[in-house]
């Protein structure tokens, strides 16, 4: 219970743009629980911001180091490992980003998360083709997987297939209705006067985020 407070206390510090006070509670929540993955992640996440912005290496390495610590405690930590693919793009090693990926979602081949991950990264290096098919086996695995549907309601609206788009969009807030961004998408669309369209499957990918996700994990 006090890890969890202590990392509800850190993300609201970085929320409100106090870095330094999120890095002390991440590390007070780690003193009550040291294997709290969380709380790794949450520091990790913390220090790449910080690291990207002061170009102090020192300071995504110990997001690196971090991040692994992260995920040697839980292996399917979904933020985690976007959060590391993002910083090995940062630092020039997209190649070790795709390894990172690929080696998930061949350890965990029933989760939907790492295909739907590894789509992003295919979707930022151009790869559409890569990552429709990485979504289509996403949603193969988990028909029910919102952030999947979200996803391809992305690609669907980049490709100008809004009718489409729209339909995946909502398919993903019927799934999910505390997703505002998809929210947004879906009432944009519409005042646009798109109509929906029967969804169909998916053919082609979406973006990776620019930055570590820094949302409260407790």
């Amino acid at each position: 219970m006090a890890a969890s407070g202590y990392n509800v206390a850190g993300v609201r510090a970085v929320e409100e743009g106090q870095p330094q006070v999120a890095v002390n509670q991440f590390q007070k929540a780690l003193g009550h629980d040291p294997t709290n993955p969380d709380a790794y992640y949450n520091l990790a996440a913390t220090y790449h911001q910080m690291g990207k912005q002061s170009g102090d290496q020192n300071t995504l390495h110990q997001a690196e180091a971090l991040y692994n610590q992260c995920l040697d405690l839980n292996p399917n930590h979904t933020e985690c490992h976007r959060g590391l693919a993002v910083l090995l793009v940062d630092t020039q090693r997209s190649d070790k980003a795709f390894t990172l990926m690929e080696r998930w979602e061949q350890r965990a081949p029933q989760l939907a998360d790492p295909k739907i991950e590894l789509a992003r990264l295919y979707q930022e290096f151009g790869d559409k083709e890569n990552a429709m098919n990485q979504l289509n086996q996403a949603l193969a695995v988990d028909a029910n997987n919102s952030r999947a549907w979200a996803a391809i309601g992305s690609l669907r609206e980049q490709n100008g297939e809004l009718g489409q788009a729209l339909a995946n969009y909502q398919r993903s807030y019927q799934l999910n209705n505390l997703d505002a961004g998809v929210g947004s998408r879906i009432a944009a669309l519409q005042r646009q006067g798109i109509q929906s369209e029967v969804p169909m499957a998916p053919t082609t990918g979406t973006q990776l985020a620019n930055q570590p996700n820094t949302r409260k994990r407790y």
